[in-house]
Order: C-alpha cells, then sequence, then structure tokens
C-alpha cells in the first residue's frame, strides 16, 4: 500500500553546542592579545581561547620563517636576502654561479637552467661553475657558505656578495631589483669560446685526459694538473679559481 499523506512534521533535533564552544566576551580581548597576560587573571572561557590565540602566533611565526623570502611593498627586498656575511673574493665585477648540468635530479636541473638563462639574458660577464665537471668545485662551494649549511643548486653570487638560488633570482628577476644588481657589472664577450666550444673546461695537454703520466724513472703516476675526469679549466673563457 501507498504510504497515507498527511500533515505530520518530522520533528527536528537541535543539539546542543553550548558544551562544545564557548566564546569569552569582549571584555577579555585586551587579555588575549597582551603578550605578558597573566592566566590567574582570565576567564575559564579566556583561558581556553588564550592558549588557542598562543598556538596561532607560533604557528604563524614558524611559516613566516619557512616561507620563501618575499618582496616588500615597495618592491624591494630586505637586506636579509643579500647576505654581507658569505662573499666571494676578486669578484666584484662579475657573476658567479655554481650548478650542476646533470638530469638526475629533474627539479634541480631546471632550476639551473632556468637562473643560468635569465642571468645570460643580462649579457654581463658570468662564471659559470659546474660541480658536475669539477668536484672541487663542491669543496670551493662548502667552503664558502659552509659544511653545515644545507647544499642546494643552484647558487648565485653577483659582485662578490651571496644573492641565493632559484627562487630569490626568480623573484628579484620579476621585481626589477636583479636588473639594478647587473649595473655596474663587466660585460661578456660576444660569440662562444672558440677553445672550448663554451663547456669552459678542455682536455688535459699533460695526460690528454687519462690522467696518467709515463716516466721512464718512476713509470705511470697520476696527473696532478687535471681534475677526476681529465679535464682542465679553459684558459680563454674561465677564470682563475679562488
Amino acid at each position: 500500500m501507498w504510504r497515507p499523506w498527511g500533515n505530520k512534521k518530522t520533528p527536528v533535533r537541535i543539539h546542543n553546542t553550548s558544551s562544545l564552544f564557548s566564546c569569552s566576551s569582549f571584555k577579555d580581548i585586551q587579555y588575549l592579545c597582551a603578550e605578558d597576560s597573566s592566566p590567574s587573571s582570565l576567564s575559564p572561557a579566556a583561558k581556553r581561547t588564550a592558549n588557542v590565540f598562543h598556538r596561532v602566533r607560533i604557528a604563524n611565526s614558524l611559516l613566516r620563517s619557512w616561507a620563501p623570502t618575499r618582496p616588500e611593498p615597495n618592491g624591494k627586498f630586505p637586506d636579509s636576502v643579500l647576505d654581507r656575511s658569505v662573499s666571494i673574493p676578486d669578484s666584484d665585477k662579475r657573476v658567479v654561479v655554481y650548478f650542476t648540468s646533470l638530469r638526475v635530479v629533474r627539479s634541480t636541473f631546471e632550476d639551473c637552467k632556468t637562473v643560468r638563462s635569465i642571468l645570460r639574458g643580462f649579457r654581463v660577464s658570468i662564471d659559470e661553475r659546474d660541480l658536475s665537471m669539477d668536484s672541487r668545485f663542491l669543496n670551493e662551494l662548502k667552503g664558502i657558505i659552509g659544511s653545515k649549511s644545507k647544499l642546494t643548486l643552484p647558487r648565485v653570487f653577483i659582485g662578490g656578495r651571496y644573492l641565493g638560488g632559484a627562487e630569490e633570482i626568480k623573484q628579484l628577476h620579476e621585481t626589477g631589483e636583479l636588473k639594478k644588481l647587473m649595473e655596474g657589472l663587466s660585460a661578456a664577450e660576444p660569440g662562444t669560446c672558440g677553445v672550448c666550444g663554451g663547456y669552459r673546461f678542455v682536455l688535459c695537454e699533460e695526460c690528454n685526459g687519462s690522467r696518467k703520466l709515463y716516466t721512464e724513472k718512476s713509470g705511470f703516476k697520476a696527473c696532478t694538473d687535471c681534475n677526476e675526469n681529465g679535464l682542465i679549466r679553459c684558459i680563454s673563457c674561465s677564470y682563475a679559481p679562488f
């Protein structure tokens, strides 16, 4: 049979939420916002709300410390971005960038590629140091920024001062601050290096890339002129190591 029609209304249950949530009155707001509020001076409801305010304040401070550096309202970055305590000697007129050309970690490779493309667009003198081509660059970078610091790539130095990684460079480029930092730097040489083809390295002339030398007196010995890949820096387009 069909259910008979009727005007009987289904009762609606109203849950009592007063026990689940309570709010302090506005007379307690001055205590909630105070840094040195005394727990004994607050009402029971205000004490619970004050704990929430305290946790939210701590969480916000942590998020601000972890978040990437943002420009100030005037479009400029704070002085903390340009870390004056980390610097490279004898590089006041050029850009130094530590990067990797390996594609092992895609995000790192893409960051290095993007940063190099941005820097090359200004056509200034750039000293590119590929850690995958010479492991001595790794030790060099650790000596500059400190062995305890987390090593991420790329790392950019402009005018001898440490500027940051990929995020900082992209943000500075978008706000126009990067262009200002490039002013006064040496201009890049036009075209590609005819000696190394732009790779910044050539085969060692002493061992021809074998990393071994032979002498009648001592036989075979390791070549001390080249790196672990049998390469030396191009004298035409590379700078002397620090």
